[in-house]
């Protein structure tokens, strides 16, 4: 009897746990404030890190985003620390909540330029300052990116990796593949791209990809892009890099 009741509360229990997994997902709201001021703070970025869909606080510092339970929540804003808030079951059965963020203590450093005397004058300056050799661009209605300078050929690059004892692509790709994938759904929500567009600090990018920010920069490296794009690139044209060295990762895999 007591094998009967015990095989009858797990199925009864295993039934709820599995309708709770497979839930649709509900919209959510909350309310981003200043922790300092407690003020609505308009224009944060909120982006779901699991469903990888993006929006942005509005004028009251509100925002409504797609989301389940145990989702994982990003918000960043300019000049305040980046926040990652995990979606529970009462935000989910309330929809509101509220979210303070923290500004950010910045120490800035006296910095010295040396290499180019300035006259003050801008159309002089113009002329003195040298041009980046090594930069990123991008062709308008071609979802593609372009580096100029130092980066290595497709046929270079695939050189090296077959030198290479230790398989270049392989020790790139080969332990972030369910990471990486996220990278085609990135380029789907335009919100989550025109935030990319506008970062440098890797940080929004590091925390939808799940890997650390060195790990963007060694995977960068071993696809041969140069230390000057890595380092200037914003975090769009990052991505774009990353997914075009995936994409040949898998075709050269694939034979």
């Amino acid at each position: 009897m007591k094998h009967l009741i015990l095989f009858l509360l797990t199925f009864v229990f295993g039934g709820v746990f599995a309708q709770e997994d497979n839930s649709p997902a509900v919209v959510i709201s909350a309310t981003v404030i200043n922790q300092k001021d407690q003020l609505p703070m308009p224009g944060v970025t909120v982006i779901n890190l699991d469903r990888v869909k993006g929006t942005t606080t509005n004028i009251m510092g509100t925002f409504q985003i797609e989301a389940k339970v145990n989702d994982t929540i990003h918000l960043s804003y300019i000049g305040f620390e980046p926040l990652k808030v995990r979606v529970t079951n009462q935000w989910v059965k309330s929809k509101v909540t509220t979210i303070e963020l923290i500004e950010k203590a910045i120490l800035l450093e006296e910095i010295e330029i040396t290499g180019v005397k300035l006259t003050g004058y801008l159309q002089v300056d113009a002329k003195i300052i040298p041009l980046r050799q090594d930069y990123r661009y991008s062709i308008s209605g071609l979802n593609h990116g372009y580096e100029a300078g130092k980066r290595k050929s497709n046929f270079s690059r695939a050189m090296s990796s077959v030198l290479n004892p230790a398989d270049l692509l392989y020790n790139t790709f080969g332990k972030k593949p369910r990471e990486l994938k996220k990278l085609r759904e990135m380029k789907k929500d335009q919100t989550v791209k025109e935030v990319l567009a506008s970062k440098f600090d890797r940080e929004t990018l590091s925390a939808l990809l799940g890997i650390p920010k060195k790990d963007i920069e060694e995977i960068l490296t071993n696809c041969s892009y140069s230390e000057t794009f890595i380092k200037t690139a914003n975090d769009l044209q990052i991505m774009d890099a990353i997914s075009e060295c995936y994409e040949e990762y898998k075709l050269m895999n694939r034979k």
